[in-house]
């Protein structure tokens, strides 16, 4: 079975696009791409996912088969991960893991909803577990 990242690249190398061709396609930011392909986006928006199965002239269906979902909740309560987005929209660094203690890698995508307001979505993934925020 494919994962994401794999067919992501293998549909884009199909078009002959690169990264960034494909994110102008799509109206996605290429860092957004690099990411789906280095395997670091495991879950994708709706808008996101419809986006880019129309650039990669596919179904999201297609897409939404091959992502990953690791439920949250399971692992942390609510209060932290809205405490981890707050401090990761306000640029703090140095964040580690509540379910391990690992560093979480963090970021702000930005991105668009559909009457083009900038929407940014806090984004986090632990180093050495499953834990994310998408």
């Amino acid at each position: 079975m494919k994962t994401l990242a794999q067919f992501v690249q293998k549909k884009r190398d199909d078009l002959g696009l690169s990264p960034k061709g494909l994110a102008m396609r799509c109206n996605l930011e290429v860092e957004l791409i690099e990411e789906i392909e280095a395997g670091k986006e495991l879950f994708l928006p709706v808008t996101v996912r419809q986006s880019l199965a129309k650039g990669l002239k596919c179904s999201p269906k297609e897409i939404k088969k091959l992502e990953k979902d690791f439920d949250t909740k399971f692992f942390v309560s609510e209060q932290i991960i809205d405490s981890l987005k707050e401090l990761i929209l306000n640029g703090a660094g140095g964040l580690k893991c509540p379910k391990c203690g690992a560093d979480l890698v963090t970021r702000v995508a930005k991105m668009y909803d559909l009457e083009d307001n900038l929407m940014l979505h806090p984004k986090a993934h632990c180093t050495k577990c499953v834990f994310q925020i998408h």
